[in-house]
């Protein structure tokens, strides 16, 4: 199979039960479905079974896709709707709602040891890690994905200035939490 094909193309020949295709899709993008849904559910085990439920969805459902986005885009979405699934699933009396914001003395962020760069990585992931997830989610497709906010705001089925003031509240809560880490 060509490797110059494009991702629609693949698609197309997934829908019309290619596994080579589907093969060579799943080389091209499992790393980017992984990696968003680690950012969501923060564990490689559930990581690693949303990827499978993603692949399994594009297999089913490769026709479904209208080219309205790009296909990245109508993936990453397939990967956040299962990935909240996973978490409802898993953590049934835990909302999701994005109502949960860090305030200014919560404990969450307390102030760590910091004595290279290595540990700054660490500072800033477990930062990170304190957002909530729909914030989470924000920031790594804005600077890990590098999508622009109307991707994102149909990646996550919401309206752009929601994705904008969900990176407000992200930002504040991460400079928060490293002004109090960094000192």
């Amino acid at each position: 199979m060509r490797s110059d094909i494009s991702d629609s193309e693949l698609l197309e020949q997934i829908a019309a039960g290619n596994q080579q295709a589907l093969q060579q899709f799943y080389q091209r993008f499992s790393g980017v479905v992984y990696q968003f849904s680690m950012r969501t559910v923060a564990n490689a085990a559930d990581a690693a079974e949303v990827l499978n439920e993603v692949m399994l969805d594009v297999w089913r459902r490769a026709d479904s896709f209208q080219g309205n986005s790009q296909v990245r885009t109508w993936l990453l979405s397939i990967t956040r709707n299962k990935s909240v699934d996973l978490l409802r699933r898993k953590r049934p009396a835990q909302s999701l709602d994005e109502s949960d914001i860090v305030e200014e003395g919560d404990d969450r962020c307390e102030p760590g040891f910091i004595t290279g760069l290595k540990e700054q990585g660490a500072q800033v992931r477990s930062c990170m890690d304190k957002l909530k997830d729909t914030h989470r989610q924000v920031v790594y497709l804005t600077f890990f994905e590098e999508l622009s906010y109307t991707d994102i705001a149909e990646i996550m089925a919401i309206p752009s200035g929601t994705v904008k003031t969900r990176m407000m509240h992200a930002k504040q809560q991460l400079l928060k939490c490293l002004q109090r880490l960094l000192g």
